[in-house]
């Protein structure tokens, strides 16, 4: 079940691999995302130390939080990855010029996990064309529909 979704990655990049990581979160933040207060449109993966940091994700807190806990929404949060995975990762952002991008936040049995993609930047003209094959989808669906009704 999602969560959160990141409809702006797929339009800004072509995503090559997708991998699901666990979040290192504190109590509050869960019960905040399963409250539906998280949003990851401006988020973005960055790697320090062979480590994989979630940044700009936002989770406002909820109202009935702990009085003793200062919640800090847009706090860097760490992902877990198998070790295999995080080096294939870094080999690949550092030397083929792949960026990570979050994609959504989803139940995985339980567990609050994000799905990172490993993606290439779109150019303009990469843009402009996946719109008008948006636009020519729906065009055809709707075209399909009328003959349809008419038959």
């Amino acid at each position: 079940m999602s969560i959160a979704n990141n409809k702006k990655a797929f339009h800004e990049y072509f995503i090559e691999e997708k991998y699901e990581a666990g979040l290192v979160l504190e109590g509050w933040e869960v019960k905040a995302i399963r409250a539906g207060r998280a949003q990851i449109k401006e988020a973005y993966v960055l790697i320090k130390r062979g480590e994989i940091w979630l940044l700009g994700m936002h989770i406002a807190p909820l109202l009935s939080a702990s009085t003793h806990i200062h919640p800090e929404p847009a706090r860097t949060r760490k992902l877990l990855l198998q070790e295999r995975e995080i080096m294939k990762l870094i080999g690949k952002v550092e030397r083929a010029g792949y960026t990570l991008v979050p994609l959504d936040l989803h139940y995985s049995k339980g567990r609050i996990k994000a799905e990172i993609g490993l993606a290439k930047g779109k150019k303009q003209h990469d843009k402009r064309e996946d719109a008008r094959e948006k636009d020519w989808a729906r065009e055809k669906q709707r075209l399909l529909r009328e003959k349809i009704r008419s038959t």
